[in-house]
């Protein structure tokens, strides 16, 4: 569970991830999302929203963790989205949220 948190500081820090629902929105349509992670206790409109756009743009989503705990680890408040911009992050995040969710 660290580790993904862990993964997200290291991206927030090098600027490889945006949150929240507006910039994550942008960073889909604009193709700059490589991944996308939505909290779980995200409300179904926006699990719904986020689900809908990454399958029409091709994005892989997941959803973990809760939004305090999302927004604390970029340092942030609460967030309930949050888009990786980097391939790197992205296969490194995606091996252990699958492991996760085992």
């Amino acid at each position: 569970m660290n580790k993904i948190y862990s993964l997200l500081g290291l991206a927030a820090k090098s600027r490889n991830v945006v949150s929240g629902e507006f910039a994550t929105e942008k960073a889909i349509k604009t193709g700059k999302a490589s991944m996308v992670i939505v909290s779980g206790d995200a409300s179904d409109n926006t699990v719904k929203k986020f689900s809908n756009m990454c399958d029409f743009y091709g994005v892989s989503m997941f959803q973990y963790g809760k939004k305090e705990e999302l927004g604390h680890a970029m340092g942030k408040g609460a967030r309930s989205s949050a888009a990786i911009l980097d391939e790197g992050f992205t296969k490194t995040l995606t091996k252990h949220l699958e492991v996760s969710e085992e």
